[in-house]
């Protein structure tokens, strides 16, 4: 718990306290109430674990199935509206901010229990409201922008934005420093738009 604390002190830009995380931060409260209800899922009970969870919904706005596998020092910020589904795998340093989903999509002809929830390995940053569906990849260090909607493999360190989702380009090096080739002088005007929807909406 401490070291959680401690985590989102670093990676808060607000820098808050220890007892702010304690008694005011509702993603805070998210985790420690799906590592109560993740205890019990795996002891093979259903109901209780359910109803923890759901709780931890009704106060912090945080919906976390209880068998889905959070690592360590995962930050969600602000947090409301944020749902992460049954099958759901997010590894350690994740970010998390409000109004993500990470949603399932069932594979044609999968049995009841398959996979079908994407896995965040460790470090990756999901902007506002993102949508990412489906048993897929999202790479080490990835950055998912701000209302994207993700639905394939994202490579590890890519950053992807847009609905749907597409690897941003980095900033072309030909590009007209005068703006003659229709671009700002600092790359291709789709480069560019690409760039600014690679916010997080807070």
């Amino acid at each position: 718990m401490l070291e959680l604390i401690r985590s989102i002190q670093k990676q808060d830009p607000a820098a808050p306290s220890m007892l702010q995380v304690l008694l005011a931060y509702a993603g805070f409260h998210a985790i420690l109430a799906h590592r109560i209800a993740s205890f019990l899922w795996r002891c093979r009970l259903r109901a209780v674990p359910s109803l923890v969870a759901y709780l931890a919904r009704a106060v912090c706005g945080i919906e976390i199935h209880p068998a889905a596998k959070i690592g360590r020092r995962v930050f969600i910020d602000h947090g409301m509206g944020v749902v992460i589904g049954e099958t759901a795998q997010v590894g350690d340093d994740v970010t998390i901010y409000h109004g993500v989903t990470l949603g399932g999509k069932k594979p044609s002809g999968a049995q009841r229990g398959a996979k079908r929830h994407p896995t965040l390995q460790a470090k990756v940053m999901v902007g506002a409201g993102a949508c990412l569906l489906g048993d897929i990849v999202i790479g080490e260090g990835a950055i998912i922008g701000a209302n994207s909607v993700v639905t394939s493999d994202v490579p590890i360190g890519a950053r992807v934005a847009g609905n749907p989702a597409y690897i941003l380009k980095k900033r072309s090096h030909t590009a007209s420093t005068d703006g003659s080739d229709g671009s700002d002088g600092l790359g291709s005007s789709s480069e560019n738009e690409a760039e600014r929807m690679l916010g997080w909406g807070i």
